[in-house]
């Protein structure tokens, strides 16, 4: 009988072909949206573990205490050996340094005077070494502006838009002036290899980026680093994971009496985060609900009015002998192969746009030119197995229920009132 309905489908189009679009586009819709939503999220917490926390991070405990000093002065002491257990025990994990300062940025003219100056805030990090990593997660090569990527030492980037703001062009010579890890005043000369266009505007104000070797000279930090950052080398963000890995290393190295112990954070327990993870997901819960709900009623309408328009046709079925029981369960299945046809083809079109999303996304930098907070520029879509199956939900049972709710009057009405709609 399936096969029989199927054909029926495909002869009469105007049984068939309506349905399926307004399904197919339902569910793309559905299937997009809560791709993009999960996209703009996860995208906005992963941004900051990048740039700030990582999935869990280490540093000494009165460092944590203060971190948004950036006190250097507090930093973990010779890290190499700390780091090498990291990556033995934990290899799901990359290990990677960072050391943040903030200083002032001093531009001298030909004669050796200040000619501009800009409070930067600084990230030391691994470009030099030959392992590229640190500069692919942080996309540093696809966004330089003008000039190149640091070479040798005693090279730096700079943000383009801080870059401007005090007219320093790659090949400038700038001053950083800062405090050394023993409290000294630090002046150190860098050359400007090339501008960053960062994807944030929070970032973009005042950004310097080094090497984390130049860093170490500069700060007189010699085998030591301000954070380590462990960062899941496949998938975003696992908080299970990071908040057994904090505790298996806390147990293992923390020692709470003295307050240069190597202490481990998750991403969760640092800055605020913990709120801002909870409130994402919550947030995704409910605008993605609040959509489903609206794209099902929408779908369930469009079987309900699709079934009593019907009626006229399900009348003459009876008038020649088809049993009530009958029409209905054709009914139902005719409507189950119009929602499995459209929700295979809206998914399939969802994706399609998902996945340029993904790959690409939309860029709203205009909108956050005042954002205080780290975010992406340019927001993209996440593809999970949620996005898979999503869809099938207002696609297949909505459309299935408004068929059936609309098929009760079959039940109600007298078989020549049935056909009687017929000849209206």
């Amino acid at each position: 009988m399936i096969r029989f309905l199927l054909i029926g489908l495909l002869r009469d189009r105007h049984r068939s072909l309506l349905p399926v679009m307004v399904v197919a586009i339902g569910v793309m819709l559905t299937v997009v949206f809560q791709s993009w939503l999960a996209g703009i999220f996860e995208d906005s917490i992963e941004f900051n573990a990048l740039f700030s926390t990582g999935h869990v991070k280490v540093t000494t405990m009165a460092y944590a205490d203060n971190s948004s000093q950036m006190p250097n002065d507090l930093a973990l002491l010779n890290t190499g050996p700390l780091l090498d257990t990291l990556r033995h025990t934990y290899p799901d994990m990359d290990w990677i340094e960072r050391i943040h300062f903030a200083g002032l940025v001093d531009v001298p003219d030909a004669g050796g005077e200040t000619r501009a100056q800009g409070n930067a805030v600084g990230f030391g990090i691994d470009m030099l070494s030959g392992n590229t990593t640190e500069i692919d997660r942080m996309n540093i090569r696809e966004s330089v502006v003008r000039g190149r990527l640091p070479r040798k030492p005693g090279e730096a980037l700079m943000s383009d838009v801080f870059a401007k703001k005090i007219a320093v062009k790659p090949g400038d010579t700038i001053s950083l002036i800062s405090s050394s890890m023993y409290g000294e005043m630090a002046v150190y000369n860098f050359v400007v290899s090339g501008t960053v266009a960062l994807g944030t505007n929070t970032l973009e104000r005042g950004t310097l980026m080094v090497d984390i070797s130049d860093a170490r000279k500069a700060l007189n930090m010699e085998d030591a680093t301000g954070e380590i950052l462990g960062l899941f080398s496949k998938g975003y963000y696992n908080a299970a994971r990071a908040k057994e890995i904090a505790k298996q290393f806390n147990a293992r190295f923390n020692k709470p009496a003295d307050e240069f112990s190597p202490v481990m954070k998750s991403l969760r327990e640092q800055s605020n985060m913990g709120m801002l993870v909870d409130y994402a997901s919550t947030m995704l819960g409910i605008l993605v609900t609040v959509f489903l709900v609206a794209m099902s009623i929408v779908l369930w309408n469009a079987g309900l009015l699709g079934g009593l328009r019907r009626y006229g046709e399900f009348g003459m079925r009876l008038a020649i002998g088809e049993e009530k029981g009958h029409v209905y369960k054709t009914m139902i299945y005719e409507s189950l192969l119009i929602g499995i046809t459209g929700s295979v083809i809206g998914v399939f079109i969802g994706m399609s746009f998902a996945f340029y999303l993904q790959q690409y996304g939309v860029n709203f930098g205009t909108m956050m030119q005042n954002a205080t907070i780290l975010m992406p520029t340019v927001m993209k879509a996440h593809i999970t197995s949620t996005t898979w199956l999503i869809g099938f939900i207002p696609g297949i049972f909505s459309t299935l229920v408004g068929t059936m709710l609309s098929g009760i009057g079959i039940y109600k009405r007298q078989t020549a009132q049935l056909f009687k709609e017929l000849e209206a």
